[in-house]
């Protein structure tokens, strides 16, 4: 089996590394990803991907990047059910630095 996601898209915001009472350091961003056919206006629409970013992955992110941003996205998809609400996320592997940015 097999449980892997590959995406580009611009960071919707700062993103800011949090540490955690453990040590360990994470770094929460959304991601927008325009989808690949455009909608009856003619726009492309996007999605808004929430992604998790852990210890080093999320040091050089918060250390280097801004809103806006272009970068690319390996990891895995993650769900988790609380209170009968189902939320998924990517759980970010690796980040690669593709352009800087203001424009979201």
């Amino acid at each position: 089996m097999l449980n892997q996601v590959v995406m580009v898209g611009r960071l919707l915001d700062i993103p800011e590394v949090k540490e955690l009472e453990n040590g360990k350091k994470v770094v929460n961003i959304t991601l927008v990803v325009p989808r690949s056919y455009k909608n009856e206006n003619g726009e492309y629409e996007k999605d808004f991907i929430d992604c998790i970013l852990w210890n080093s992955v999320a040091e050089s992110v918060s250390e280097y990047c801004n809103k806006g941003d272009v970068v690319g996205v390996r990891g895995r998809v993650e769900t988790t059910l609380y209170d009968k609400v189902k939320h998924t996320n990517i759980i970010a592997e690796n980040i690669t630095f593709l352009s800087s940015s203001n424009k979201v």
